[in-house]
């Protein structure tokens, strides 16, 4: 397990519907370590439930970190823990900041915010804001008691570069992502955040328009749907001893690989986060993950065994 570090929740805040923030200092008084816009921490919860969420403060803090989490009615035991259990004064583990969506410095930059999406993208907003770079901010929620840090970013010095959409508002601005990116010159990038269907609208936006992928950076916070009822038994085989394991239909790779004592570190269990990402020696992976790019799946070296399967009859795992 990499090293973790002891905070205290200094502040839980309601931010607004279902999102609650939390502010977390150092149990020792210490500053924490720097991170960049657009990472992340692993929240370590009850149960060994391991969670990721977004830093949301300005980069340039190292006294704090804020973390903003909301309420999911599908949750899987992460949200409801720290909605219902996790309070000013509690005690918690996190990982040091880790950053796979991270801000490329570039002429002009189009920040794309869906609900909860907005943590990273605010960190962004909080970073291009603070070295005078240009930018612009769209964040777009379901309804304005749904808009989490709404006051924080009506009083910040960037306030005039965000614009927001709410879908319950009949008369109110609507999100026209085409014409955004339409109006958008050759040297700006683009980062969006938030539901699946938001990213997918966003990101085929972009594709129909030509913007290049190195253009475009995302970050998804859960994994997306998938048909699981073809789904057949596999085997993997682990390289260091030969020994083989059976991976029945139903079951994920890393769940069999557990029940036969072969732990593997595993954190988001929904192909988002990279953590369990495995080496794959032999045979073709059924990629589901939203983590590892279409380059990186066409190669079939790896794969993520929290969610993937296989297309051949054997994977052979660096194990």
């Amino acid at each position: 397990m990499s090293a973790t570090l002891q905070v205290r929740v200094r502040r839980a805040v309601s931010e607004a519907e279902d999102i609650r923030s939390f502010e977390l200092v150092r149990e020792d008084g210490g500053p924490l370590p720097a991170f960049g816009a657009g990472a992340h921490i692993d929240v370590h919860l009850r149960d060994g439930l391991v969670r990721q969420y977004s830093l949301c403060n300005p980069p340039r803090e190292t006294e704090r970190y804020v973390i903003g989490v909301l309420r999911d009615p599908a949750s899987r035991g992460g949200s409801r823990a720290m909605h219902d259990e996790i309070q000013e004064g509690s005690v918690l583990r996190i990982s040091e900041p880790k950053n796979h969506f991270p801000l490329t410095r570039a002429p002009r930059s189009l920040l794309l915010a869906g609900g909860i999406g907005v943590t990273p993208i605010l960190a962004m907003a909080e970073s291009l804001a603070a070295d005078g770079a240009d930018f612009d901010m769209h964040y777009a929620t379901r309804a304005p008691e749904r808009t989490a840090f709404r006051d924080r970013i009506a009083g910040a010095p960037y306030a005039e570069r965000v614009r927001f959409y709410h879908d319950t508002d009949a008369a109110g601005p609507k999100l026209d992502v085409p014409a955004l990116l339409a109006a958008e010159d050759a040297g700006t990038h683009l980062y969006v955040c938030g539901p699946g269907g938001f990213i997918a609208h966003v990101v085929e936006s972009a594709k129909a328009l030509g913007w290049p992928q190195e253009r475009v950076h995302l970050e998804y916070f859960a994994g997306a749907a998938v048909e699981t009822g073809g789904d057949a038994a596999f085997d993997v085989k682990l390289a260091s001893s030969g020994r083989v394991i059976a991976v029945p239909a139903g079951t994920t790779v890393m769940q069999a690989l557990a029940d036969q004592g072969v732990h593997i570190p595993v954190s988001c269990e929904q192909g988002v986060c990279g953590t369990c990402l495995t080496r794959v020696l032999d045979g073709v992976p059924d990629h589901r993950d939203l983590y590892l790019t279409d380059e990186e799946r066409a190669a079939n070296d790896q794969f993520t065994p929290c969610c993937s399967r296989s297309k051949s009859g054997t994977l052979v795992l660096d194990l």
